[in-house]
């Protein structure tokens, strides 16, 4: 892209609400203070967002980034990809969503997780021994933070002790640490090990008072993906799983204060349960966090600046001089109907006008 781009008379979101009319120019891949104007787009009566962050997704090639891109999700963080030449592939993608990526999660030899085809041998951890093995393969793939898969059954998933030194060695290597915990025990779990963030939301039961408070203590952060959830409990409704479980623990921890992001688990794998749809289910997930209590602010902070804060993602997340010009522009106002979201005018992927 050459020249300056300006978004003429829009309402900006900044995390707290919208601002007054204003003009944001973009040159090159940033936004910038000011400019002489090349191209102008009239934004009056629309809403400019920060491009959207899928805080949990999987990607099997472009079309899911580029799926994304065009629903305004402009960053992806993957939590399970494999080979690493694949998810270097991935990581070079433009005019698509950019990801960040996992790759090869940590999970028990008993679990589902095991039994994929074509599951990566490495990423089997059985015992505290090889936890400090695995997290040195993670770091020498360049892993963006750590993935593992939490059981309440250590005949299925791993032992405490197991999963306590895979926390303990990314920490060692300042790695965030993300916890897939889709059981009361398995969230136990994770929270005993002293993970960073917990990703889904039970479905066998309403977090208890004692697992909410610890997490609130320690900053635990959640992405309960309820989009997930909801698509989970009912395909396997014979299996006792009730979705109202997972929205009922999001509005317990919203109501204790406990970070809430916006992700979906998108995918696109054959075989799967359920699969949530790269980029629009993440405007279902906005719509069923405000259901589950939040505001609109709330869940639209939780899809922008809390998941660029919480992974570190210091040039996107807010719109300001600097930035990455990942952008999305909207009719409505989503600070009062968060279906606005879904009223998508244009998106700009790193200054690039793909929509």
């Amino acid at each position: 892209m050459t020249g300056v781009t300006a978004i003429d008379g829009v309402r900006v979101f900044n995390g707290e609400g919208l601002t007054e009319p204003q003009r944001v120019y973009v040159e090159g891949t940033q936004i910038v203070a000011t400019g002489a104007a090349d191209v102008v787009v009239d934004g009056t009566g629309k809403v400019l967002l920060p491009g959207l962050i899928d805080s949990h997704m999987h990607t099997l090639g472009r079309r899911d980034l580029a799926s994304l891109a065009r629903w305004g999700v402009t960053t992806g963080l993957d939590m399970a990809a494999w080979p690493l030449p694949f998810v270097s592939e991935m990581r070079a993608q433009t005019g698509v969503a950019q990801i960040l990526s996992a790759t090869t999660p940590a999970v028990g030899p008993g679990g589902n997780h095991a039994r994929m085809p074509g599951f990566p041998g490495d990423g089997i951890v059985t015992n505290p021994q090889e936890a400090h093995t695995f997290v040195e393969r993670r770091v020498a793939d360049g892993a963006d933070y750590i993935k593992i898969v939490t059981e309440a059954a250590p005949s299925d998933g791993m032992d405490q002790d197991t999963v306590n030194a895979i926390v303990n060695a990314a920490h060692e290597h300042d790695l965030l640490v993300v916890a897939h915990s889709v059981t009361t025990g398995a969230f136990r779990v994770a929270v005993e090990a002293g993970v960073d963030i917990s990703t889904h939301a039970p479905l066998d039961a309403v977090l208890d008072d004692d697992i909410v408070l610890r997490m609130r203590d320690t900053g635990m952060v959640c992405s309960p993906t309820l989009t997930m959830m909801r698509g989970i409990a009912a395909v396997r409704a014979g299996a006792g799983l009730r979705y109202e479980y997972a929205r009922d623990t999001v509005t317990k921890l919203h109501e204790a204060g406990i970070r809430l992001l916006v992700g979906t688990d998108a995918n696109s794998a054959p075989g799967v349960p359920f699969a949530p749809k790269h980029g629009e289910s993440l405007h279902d997930e906005l719509g069923l966090m405000v259901d589950a209590g939040l505001t609109p602010v709330e869940a639209l902070r939780g899809a922008t600046s809390l998941a660029a804060q919480t992974f570190a993602l210091n040039d996107r997340g807010l719109i300001r001089p600097g930035s990455r010009a990942d952008l999305l522009l909207v009719d409505g106002d989503p600070t009062i109907d968060i279906s606005a979201t879904r009223k998508i005018d244009s998106v700009w992927i790193a200054g690039e006008r793909i929509r």
